[in-house]
């Protein structure tokens, strides 16, 4: 859904990017400090429910990871490790963040429902990337999805972040309706493959 903003996002990290094309830093580097930054302002600031503060720390790593690939592109280093490292980390940083929602509600939040819904979150996205990854793999289609990893992004921590403005009941509506977003995406890709796959395959002309 946020496909399109991708080249947007491109020119805006550019200039940062050649900067950094300039110095020692490598995209794998910058992938990493990325992930350890959102799980360590995840881990670090939700469970003892700075939700603001953490969701913001978690929002300017995961723009600085949005570097590795404007970086890898301007020193000519794209290649197959970077992108399988950069799809790792990014089940770590969701990891990270909602293992933080989780603590928060089941300690000082107190509401084993939402920590539940976050667990289903976590779940669903992380199966949402998979089918697509194992279909590519086996060479399916599976070329659609309501909300992928940036909307989830999206709808996650600003749901975090403005309930940590003194928001009511925004963190439970963004939570659940990225639940049911992602329950539907996994759905959809399900069929897509299985359409893909029961599809005659192309015939040899001549």
């Amino acid at each position: 859904m946020l496909n399109p903003l991708r080249p947007v996002m491109t020119r805006v990290f550019t200039p940062a990017g050649r900067a950094l094309a300039r110095t020692p830093i490598t995209p794998n580097a910058v992938t990493v400090i990325g992930t350890v930054g959102v799980v360590g302002g995840a881990l670090g600031l939700f469970p003892i429910g700075e939700l603001f503060p953490g969701a913001f720390t978690c929002t300017i790593f995961v723009l600085l990871d949005m570097l590795d690939g404007v970086l890898a592109r301007l020193k000519g280093t794209s290649g197959t490790y970077g992108a399988f490292l950069d799809s790792t980390m990014d089940r770590i940083a969701d990891a990270g963040i909602f293992s933080g929602l989780v603590v928060w509600f089941m300690l000082g939040g107190r509401n084993p429902l939402l920590a539940g819904v976050c667990l289903f979150c976590l779940v669903a996205g992380n199966l949402v990337s998979y089918v697509k990854a194992r279909a590519e793999g086996l060479g399916l289609r599976c070329d659609v999805g309501l909300i992928e990893r940036p909307e989830r992004m999206l709808i996650s921590l600003i749901a975090v972040g403005v309930s940590g403005l003194g928001v009511p009941y925004i963190l439970n509506i963004g939570l659940w309706a990225l639940a049911v977003g992602s329950a539907f995406t996994f759905l959809q890709r399900m069929r897509a493959v299985y359409k893909s796959a029961k599809a005659p395959a192309p015939t040899e002309e001549g």
